[in-house]
């Protein structure tokens, strides 16, 4: 098994290529209009023409309209949803495509039971609590609130960076790994010396941390 990796809030086609060249299994484009990351229907077409095959395109939501998430779905070739907000499964799941949803870890949590309720995404995107900022801030959370036993594929955000991401796989062995501002020169901009050295700390990290299935 290998850690997958997605960097998020790509709002440059030349960057999102980049990011893809240099192993980015999936980009994550921002629907969120109060987001610095935000991306217009047809920026979001541009940076999707500009990517090379097999990489996973993401859409990330914040409690937005059914209508607008359907427009933007007939416009946009997007091959994962992501939630990012108060979205039961219900609104989830009516789209017919893959989602994941993301939850905000603080005290008081059961990830357990958000991992039930959501029964119907394919994983769980973890990410930090900061009152009035639903992600991208920068800030990580404690990772011993993560059960060990969660009933589904975890997705870690929130902090993350090339100094500490191998940390992170050692410690919560994820599914995958969700990057934005932590890979950024400055806020809606990537920096793509920072998405190698991201990405070459998550392959050395699967390297040493990784123990290979029985055959």
């Amino acid at each position: 098994m290998r850690t997958r990796i997605k960097i998020c809030g790509l709002t440059v086609p030349e960057e999102a290529r980049q990011a893809a060249l240099l192993g980015s299994d999936a980009i994550g484009l921002v629907f969120y209009p109060k987001s610095p990351r935000f991306v217009t229907i047809q920026r979001a077409r541009e940076i999707v023409s500009a990517l090379p095959p097999f990489v996973t395109t993401v859409a990330l939501f914040v409690d937005e309209e059914a209508g607008r998430i359907s427009e933007i779905l007939r416009a946009v070739p997007i091959d994962l949803l992501q939630f990012h907000g108060d979205e039961p499964p219900e609104f989830c799941q009516q789209f017919n495509r893959p989602y994941i949803k993301a939850v905000r870890v603080r005290e008081g949590i059961d990830l357990k039971r958000e991992a039930r309720r959501y029964r119907s995404a394919h994983g769980l995107l973890l990410d930090s609590y900061q009152p009035e900022l639903p992600g991208g801030s920068g800030k990580r959370f404690d990772w011993n609130r993560i059960p060990k036993d969660l009933p589904k594929p975890i997705l870690l955000a929130g902090g993350l960076t090339p100094e500490n991401v191998a940390e992170a796989i050692r410690r919560v062995r994820p599914y995958g790994v969700d990057v934005s501002s932590g890979v950024e020169r400055f806020r809606g901009r990537k920096d793509c010396d920072k998405i190698k050295r991201f990405i070459s700390e998550v392959h050395r990290a699967d390297g040493f941390f990784r123990i290979p299935l029985a055959r």
